[in-house]
């Protein structure tokens, strides 16, 4: 069974950082591209940034290009989100989803990916 949990988020300061993770089981890390998604109330659930879990290589949607970084340790089966220079519009739910991936472009809308966590939230006041 695929599990998927995240855990890291809380409230946190304008400016400030938050590292993300999410710890996979259930499948083998190397096949999959691991995405994390944010959801803001009354917003539609937008695809953050992306790992391959075969060779790391990684996306990220325009907005947090430079503040955040996506890496993972295929160790843990874990995959992490640092999250600095935090904005007041990064406040959302966080959710990590998985997906089986052959490499050939980026999943970055909600759909292509089959398996979700929880979520966790994140608020950032100013």
């Amino acid at each position: 069974e695929v599990q998927l949990v995240e855990s890291g988020g809380g409230l946190v300061q304008a400016g400030g950082s938050l590292r993300l993770s999410c710890a996979a089981s259930g499948f083998t890390f190397d096949d999959y591209a691991i995405g994390w998604f944010r959801q803001a109330p009354g917003k539609e659930r937008e695809g953050v940034s992306s790992i391959s879990g075969a060779d790391g290589s990684t996306y990220y949607v325009d907005s947090v290009k430079g503040r955040f970084t996506i890496s993972s340790d295929n160790t843990k089966n874990t995959v992490y989100l640092q999250m600095n220079s935090l904005k007041p519009e990064d406040t959302a739910d966080y959710y990590c989803a998985a997906s089986p991936w052959d490499g050939s472009g980026w999943y970055t809308e909600p759909y292509e990916y089959n398996y979700w966590g929880q979520g966790t939230q994140v608020t950032v006041s100013s």
